[in-house]
């Protein structure tokens, strides 16, 4: 009887280690939390709880993967400690209203595939740090108000399929370094303040990406390519 009290508990002992994450991942989680007022989420987390239980967080193999919270009422502003969660692939925050500034540490998420920032109220620079996602694929951050101009790392994001800075408030020149950017598929910068963008179609052409502007540029017949929008209003 006692063997079997005993190998029970060593069963329950396993499955609760299983379903457990590095504490200092837990503690960035906590940290978002309390920073973005998570008791005022439309969707909020029983904090009592295992992570993996928490909503929009997904976990694999005793590591967070994915954060996806889209349209759930999130405010405040985004802590240093996101950095910390070192494997997660995607970070989906749209539609909320989170505001400051993105942190700089976002750059230490290696494996990053899918950043999403479309629709907050974020402002400030786009950090230079994102250069460092080497495994990004989507970068989306409309509707905000970014300022500055675009970081030159850019052209280190040697994955990156989708680029979305429509409606902000950026300037600049657009930087020629993202010439490097062979698969990109989709741009979207329109609604901004470049002032080149008529020279777009040279800057980002390649093998895959398809040219579309709203009313500049020329699109050349050789190429065959998936949307890039721009406009020349640059008001």
């Amino acid at each position: 009887m006692k063997k079997s009290i005993s190998s029970l508990l060593l069963l329950l002992m396993t499955v609760v280690l299983s379903a457990q994450v590095a504490p200092a991942e837990k503690q960035a989680l906590l940290d978002f939390y309390h920073s973005t007022h998570g008791d005022q989420w439309n969707q909020s987390w029983d904090i009592t709880m295992p992570v993996t239980d928490w909503q929009g967080v997904t976990v694999e193999n005793n590591t967070v993967t994915g954060l996806s919270l889209l349209f759930n009422n999130i405010s405040g502003t985004l802590p240093e400690s996101l950095g910390k969660l070192k494997n997660l692939r995607i970070l989906e925050l749209s539609f909320n209203r989170i505001s400051g500034e993105l942190p700089a540490s976002l750059g230490n998420l290696d494996h990053l595939e899918m950043l999403a920032f479309n629709g907050n109220e974020l402002s400030g620079n786009i950090p230079e740090t994102l250069g460092k996602l080497k495994d990004l694929k989507q970068l989306h951050l409309s509707s905000n108000y970014l300022t500055g101009t675009l970081p030159g790392s850019l052209k280190y994001l040697k994955n990156l399929e989708v680029f979305n800075v429509f409606d902000n408030k950026l300037s600049g020149e657009l930087p020629s370094e993202m010439s490097q950017l062979t698969n990109l598929k989709e741009v979207m910068i329109a609604e901004n303040n470049f002032s080149n963008t008529e020279h777009f179609s040279v800057i980002l052409m390649s093998n895959t990406a398809k040219l579309d502007f709203n009313d500049t540029g020329i699109v050349p017949a050789a190429k065959s390519v998936i949307a890039i929008e721009t406009s020349d209003d640059n008001e």
